[in-house]
């Protein structure tokens, strides 16, 4: 590890995980604020953008070709050069075909995104040694979460304000993704010669067959599903989130549709603001003290107490539904509330993964119930926009308040078992 320990990694772990980030909240929050602003209907926006996030559902599945194929590094780069490219390619798409040519392209970006989510982790515990690995865990974790506010705060409001200055949304939306693509190319350059080349990072196929890993790969999905309790589990991470999934997709839609619609009539740079940045940095601060609470009183007796601020600030999103409010402080001030509760109540969840994976083939174990954890969110997706095409505003959040049930129904049979 040689060429690792004369590269410092500040160099390297905050830029990976900023633009491990970006590609991210481009294909699944960037994609939908745009597609609304074009013009496209509720029911088909979330069912077209929730499909947009298969990638990350069935990225275990071509990992071990991850491993077998070309170095950690390689796979940095190139897809980071074919995220770049992408992201570029929207920007010209946008303006000529909105919606078949821009989603074909999202597609790619979202494939060429998981992968290298896939590369950049098993990278980063090639090119540090446990105890740096131990000490970078929370700069990369901050990284991210900062690409997180840049992409869905950030970049929406840039759109929204160019929006306003242009009188054009698809240029807007052209000259946003134009921006977006120029920062991913400065990173993948930067990459290239600051990626340090750890003597690990190698093709699997010099030390070991495909059959070998693909045998491996068989072998962590089986165990997966003889784990004890694995069906339990399995609905936990399907059902415990379906409040916030049925209603994520349907947030800027509410925010965007005009008042006699149901909606708020917000412009899309107040719903950077407000959604994009407060309610992301809100997000952030009730994971800090999840897991904190955690750390402090332990799992199980914070199952239920997260389990209800995940799910019951729902309730905000039902209450603007029928008051509709349009004082920037109150929409704001019930985001936040949202937001943070969901972000304290999610840490239960990625507590309970790293519980369940835990044992032999844990690494793999938990990219399966991370694949769980994206599906769990791409389903309801599919039909939230339909639904609330047929119920209203009003009667959709009604119907999201009646989901808690589930989370409070899976929680009480885990909570258990712990």
């Amino acid at each position: 590890m040689q060429a690792s320990k004369t590269r410092s990694p500040w160099l390297w772990v905050p830029t990976l995980y900023f633009v491990e980030g970006i590609p991210y909240f481009i294909v699944n929050t960037i994609s939908l604020v745009m597609f609304k602003d074009l013009g496209m209907d509720n029911g088909t926006l979330a069912l077209l953008t929730s499909l947009i996030s298969i990638p990350w559902v069935v990225k275990p599945l071509w990992s071990p070709f991850v491993d077998i194929f070309r170095s950690k590094r390689w796979w940095i780069i190139a897809m980071q050069i074919c995220m770049c490219i992408a992201v570029a390619l929207v920007a010209g798409a946008v303006r000529i075909s909105p919606f078949t040519l821009t989603l074909i392209i999202f597609i790619i970006a979202a494939f060429a995104s998981a992968t290298h989510d896939i590369a950049a982790d098993g990278y980063y515990m090639l090119a540090l040694d446990k105890k740096r690995q131990s000490a970078f865990v929370g700069i990369r974790s901050t990284f991210y979460r900062i690409a997180m506010v840049f992409g869905q705060g950030v970049l929406v409001v840039l759109a929204g304000v160019l929006e306003k200055r242009m009188g054009d949304i698809p240029a807007a939306w052209s000259v946003t993704m134009v921006v977006s693509a120029a920062i991913l190319a400065l990173f993948a350059l930067w990459h290239v010669f600051f990626l340090p080349r750890p003597q690990e990072d190698h093709s699997a196929a010099a030390v070991s067959s495909a059959s070998d890993v693909a045998r491996g790969f068989g072998e962590a999905f089986a165990s997966f599903f003889r784990k004890k309790g694995v069906w339990l589990a399995i609905a936990f991470m399907l059902l415990y989130r379906l409040p916030e999934a049925f209603s994520v997709k349907m947030l800027f839609p509410f925010f965007k549709d005009p008042v006699s619609d149901g909606g708020l009539g917000f412009s899309t740079d107040m719903y950077g603001v407000v959604y994009g940045t407060f309610g992301v940095i809100a997000l952030l601060a009730g994971g800090i003290l999840g897991g904190l609470a955690v750390a402090k009183s332990g799992l199980r007796k914070c199952m239920w107490p997260m389990a209800l601020s995940l799910a019951l600030p729902c309730s905000v999103y039902l209450f603007m539904s029928i008051v509709q409010p349009q004082s920037l402080w109150v929409v704001g001030a019930c985001v936040v509330l949202d937001q943070f509760g969901y972000g304290f109540g999610f840490s239960a969840y990625m507590l309970y993964m790293m519980h369940f994976s835990d044992g032999p083939l844990k690494t793999s174990h938990y990219a399966i119930c991370t694949a769980f954890m994206a599906l769990s969110m791409m389903l309801p997706g599919l039909v939230a926009g339909y639904l609330q095409q047929a119920l209203g505003y009003t009667g959709f959040f009604i119907l999201v308040m009646l989901c808690c049930l589930a989370t409070f129904f899976v929680t009480f049979f885990v909570r258990r078992r712990l």
